[in-house]
């Protein structure tokens, strides 16, 4: 059944709400997160009965740019600094999927990923923390292949990334392409695995580097379809 136009406009409504209401994020930690998620949620209720929506829980592992690490390092080295990173990933996620045809399906979702926490070491001046959160923004093409069987899906979209350096923070907008595998275990759960490349992701500030996430991300991923 080709997906009706109406339903294609309620995915750009739905795209066009995520990315205004982030432009109003401006670096509150956690309570923005609470309603960024509520808000999520709200804009799938109104068209939720026309197809397959649901909710995913993901842990995973993701880059820290490699060569801005390692500038990282030989900028705390040289300063008697010890620099600790971590690559650890926690996400939350919800979606809409549309038939495209007899086996296939066209989707939108909205995430929302805690980074780990990277920690630069001041010695006798204590630890400058990271703390960093992305709202990633995808549409997708899914082929299905149902029940007690793999899926395969590729999408692209657009993370909006905050992060926070002990009293400096910042934001960004940049694109992402994205795609898995997933076996369909019964009609209301999945167990997947995801990848994601972010670009361009760099944050600086006051020529300091705050954050960068660019790079390969993989998560194991628990879905459930309502």
């Amino acid at each position: 059944m080709p997906c009706p136009l109406d339903d294609i406009s309620k995915i750009l409504i739905f795209a066009f709400k995520a990315a205004i209401i982030t432009l109003y994020l401006t670096g509150g930690y956690p309570h923005e997160k609470l309603l960024l998620t509520l808000f999520c949620l709200s804009c799938f209720a109104p068209f939720a009965a026309a197809g397959d929506w649901g909710a995913a829980v993901k842990l995973g592992y993701g880059e820290n740019d490699p060569q801005t690490m390692q500038d990282l390092f030989d900028y705390a080295t040289a300063y008697n600094r010890e620099l600790s990173k971590s690559g650890g990933i926690f996400a939350l996620e919800v979606l809409h999927e549309w038939p495209s045809s007899e086996e296939n399906k066209i989707g939108v979702k909205a995430g929302l990923d805690f980074y780990g926490e990277n920690e630069l070491k001041l010695h006798g001046l204590g630890t400058a923390t990271e703390e960093t959160y992305a709202i990633p923004v995808t549409v997708y093409y899914k082929w299905n292949k149902g029940l007690q069987n793999w899926s395969y899906w590729l999408g692209l979209g657009l993370s909006y990334l905050h992060t926070e350096l002990d009293d400096l923070s910042d934001s960004k907008f940049f694109p992402h392409i994205t795609g898995g595998v997933e076996y369909r275990f019964t009609q209301a759960f999945a167990l997947g695995l995801d990848l994601k490349y972010n670009f361009s992701s760099k944050i600086t500030k006051d020529g300091a580097v705050l954050s960068d996430r660019s790079g390969l991300s993989a998560a194991l991923a628990g879905r459930f379809y309502f």
